[in-house]
Order: C-alpha cells, then structure tokens, then sequence
C-alpha cells in the first residue's frame, strides 16, 4: 500500500466516510500528517483525541470541519450522544456561549442525518429533571465550592459576593457543570486544556493545565499527546504555549509531589 493509500484509510476509519480528493499539496500533508500520523499515536485513545479535536474546530469558526468531527464522532460510537451534548454545554463554558450555540445546532443536525442514514427514528433525548446537584442555594454554593477546590486541586475557593464568582463560577460552573454526571472527569479535563490553551487569559491556562496534571487525570506523556493534537487542529503558535505552560507546571507538580512523599506519574 502506498503512503497515499494507508492515509487516506486513516481518514476514512477515523472519519467514518472516505477522503475528499486531494488537490492541493495544504490537503495532502493533512492526511499524511494529521491522520495517518497523529491520531495512530499512541499516547491518546481516539475517544480523547475526539474531545480535544471537537472543541479546537468548534472555537475555529470552521463549520464544515465541525460538522465533520461531530459526525465522526457519533457514527463510530466512539462518543455517545449524551457525552458530546454535555460537551457543548462545557465548550459553552470555557470556549463562549455564542460558539457553542452553533456547536448545538451542528450536533442536532448530524445525529438527525445519522439515524435517517441508518433508517431509524432519533431516540427522544433523556430527561433534564431531576437535576443531580443541589436545588438548595446554599447547598449549592456549598457544593461549588468544594468542587473549586477538587477540579483546581487548591485549598480555598473565591468568596462568593460577586455576581461573577457566586452566580457563575460556584452556583453554574463548579456547582453544577463540573458535577454532572454524563461526562467524566478525565474528558472534561481535555475539552478545558484546549480551550483556555486557544484563548488569551493567563491564568486559566496554568491552573488548568497544573490541575490536569496535579490529580493525575492526565499523565506528563498525555498532556505532551494533546499539545501535539491541539497544534494539529488549532494552531502551532498557541501550541508552543501550552507546551511551556506544560513544561512549568510538569516541574511544579514533581516538586510538589516530592514534597508530598508521592511518585511522578509519567
């Protein structure tokens, strides 16, 4: 098989439909590159490397790759359709309402143009209600507090009087988002890297990439895997970013942990 043929089966097994034709030199280094070298690594399953590819096309205002990867997705079954409507809801969150607004749409579009591919009726989605997390307020800031401090792996969390830490980031964010059930932790810690590694905020990035890192849920090896994916699909400037982030905050956790009397998690 030539190197051709084996990228453009890369394509089409990761994709699930075949490869356009390549007419420009920008289309054949995708394939040569982006599918049949970086998505075979094996320093990420494919389902994460879905769940940092998604939220890099959706920040990217490029609908037809968007549509693309959501498709992928969810006709391999690799993401089911709960996980990705909860990870628009975490895009919204960390990657901009108005964007995730179209994330949505796309979403309902391809999961409608799946089952009517397949010939089957779309399955009536699960009920919101009961909510899983505190309907009590101070329950619930009680509850985004404590995850404050669980997802960032510090020891306080911000003072709850002001509109923009106690409505938004204990009462939505902490104490509810992050403690819904239909994702797991380690998928949300990828959607969040990639998108604060796309915006511009400093902080964000390193208490993001430091928790990810600092609770285990991504090991040194993988967090090197999604900054090599993120540069596929966002960009190689914001890229050589995350990686100095992630080299510092490699270093700041090993000293913590040796402080701590724990082992490096490679």
């Amino acid at each position: 098989m030539t190197s051709t043929a084996r990228a453009e089966a890369a394509f089409t097994d990761i994709m699930t439909f075949p490869p356009p034709e390549v007419t420009s030199p920008a289309a054949a280094h995708i394939l040569a590159f982006v599918f049949a070298d970086v998505w075979q690594r094996p320093g990420l399953s494919r389902r994460d490397r879905h769940f940092v590819t998604l939220p890099c096309v959706a920040a990217a205002d490029a609908e037809g790759p968007l549509r693309d990867h959501v498709y992928a997705a969810l006709n391999s079954g690799e993401v089911t359709i709960t996980e990705m409507r909860e990870a628009v809801l975490h895009f919204a969150v960390y990657g901009g309402w108005p964007k995730a607004s179209r994330f949505n749409m796309i979403v309902d579009e391809q999961w409608h143009r799946i089952h009517g591919e397949r010939g089957v009726e779309v399955p009536p989605p699960p009920p919101l209600l009961p909510l899983t997390t505190p309907s009590d307020p101070e329950a619930r800031l009680a509850a985004g507090e404590q995850s404050f401090k669980d997802v960032n792996c510090l020891p306080f969390a911000p003072a709850r009087d002001d509109p923009f830490h106690g409505a938004g980031i204990l009462n939505f964010v902490f104490g509810e988002m992050w403690l819904r059930p239909a994702l797991g932790m380690r998928e949300r810690r990828l959607i969040t890297v990639a998108c604060v590694a796309f915006q511009d905020a400093p902080y964000p990035i390193i208490s993001h990439v430091y928790a990810a890192l600092k609770s285990r849920d991504l090991s040194f090896t993988e967090m090197d895997e999604l900054t090599l994916h993120f540069a596929a699909y966002y960009g190689w400037p914001k890229a050589a970013h995350l990686s100095q982030v992630a080299a510092e905050q490699k270093s700041r956790v090993t000293e913590e942990w040796a402080a701590e009397g724990h082992g490096q998690s490679a």
